[in-house]
């Protein structure tokens, strides 16, 4: 490596992390994002389908950080899809899914030829009709993997669509798809549910939980207080350092000179003083576990743990 390069930023899929950070120099690998979002029967129907393709057909679906599927409640999918239909979505036949998925997705990745393009020009491409108000396209598929394309992240105004038998199974198909391609980056919950929300975001492997609010905007700051950044580490789960909103503050070095507060040894003294003299001399009438304790707890009470 240059001797000139300090530090190595990197945003990409696993291969790329995992060369930033064996370079030989420091290094913040940034992963891939395959962003589910679940619809809770509690939700605002339509904030949430207005929520989810204002976020998606923003810049035709480019930010890693938009939602790539949808996971729906069942039994209010009838109203939900209403509603998405009403803000823009165009739901694509089994057939259609197909043709589309055959121009996205080339081999075990998107077609970096088709990334950011509308719903339209990917019609004209498969050779599918879109309407032009479409501004989002939506694929109801059965499952996620290998044998299902669009369950992948692509960055392109398309979501993939799931139904779920309650919130649980939702839980579920969201891991799936996190660990399909996604791990520590990103998840959604559009819900009115206090309990079903901290219960749900208690079991994902990632490390940005956005509640009711666009996830493109909402996980790089805009709509929600995390810290402004386009670039959204994925932590250890997705294989790098950090799993913050990527500053300034993170390529700092910053030196510190720090003056002694709690003090081991008093002035004049000429031994670590711990207290020790005491416990020692009952060392006939205790165990010696006895006495690693009260060693441990002397040493600890010279320590404020509170400076940490």
């Amino acid at each position: 490596a240059d001797e000139n390069i300090a530090i190595i930023l990197a945003t990409g899929g696993l291969g790329m992390v995992k060369a930033a950070h064996s370079f030989g120099k420091p290094a913040i690998g940034v992963g891939p994002g395959n962003v589910p979002v679940y619809v809770d029967r509690s939700a605002d129907f339509e904030k949430a389908a207005r929520d989810i393709i204002t976020s998606k057909s923003f810049d035709n679906g480019v930010i890693c950080s938009s939602e790539q599927a949808i996971i729906v409640h069942n039994g209010i999918e009838d109203s939900f899809n209403k509603a998405m239909e009403r803000a823009g979505g165009y739901f694509l036949s089994t057939e259609d899914i197909k043709k589309v998925g055959n121009v996205l997705v080339k081999g075990n990745a998107m077609d970096p030829e088709m990334v950011g393009k509308s719903p339209q020009f990917i019609g004209e491409t498969a050779r599918v009709d879109v309407p032009d108000r479409a501004r989002l396209l939506i694929a109801p598929i059965g499952g996620v993997g290998p044998d299902y394309p669009l369950s992948r992240e692509i960055l392109s105004p398309i979501v993939a669509y799931y139904t779920c038998k309650d919130w649980l199974d939702g839980c579920n198909i969201c891991v799936e798809i996190l660990n399909f391609g996604g791990l520590g980056h990103t998840l959604v919950i559009h819900s009115m549910d206090p309990e079903i929300i901290t219960a749900f975001a208690h079991e994902k492997p990632v490390f940005r939980i956005l509640i009711n609010t666009t996830s493109s905007q909402g996980a790089i700051g805009l709509s929600t207080s995390l810290t402004p950044s386009m670039t959204l580490s994925t932590g250890s789960w997705g294989g790098g350092i950090h799993s913050d909103n990527i500053s300034a503050y993170h390529l700092l070095n910053i030196k510190r000179v720090a003056y002694e507060t709690n003090p081991i040894n008093k002035p004049g003294s000429r031994t670590v003083d711990f207290g020790l003299e005491n416990t020692m001399k009952n060392s006939d009438s205790e165990t010696i576990r006895d006495q690693i304790e009260q060693i441990v707890r002397r040493v600890i009470d010279k320590i404020d743990l509170n400076k940490f």
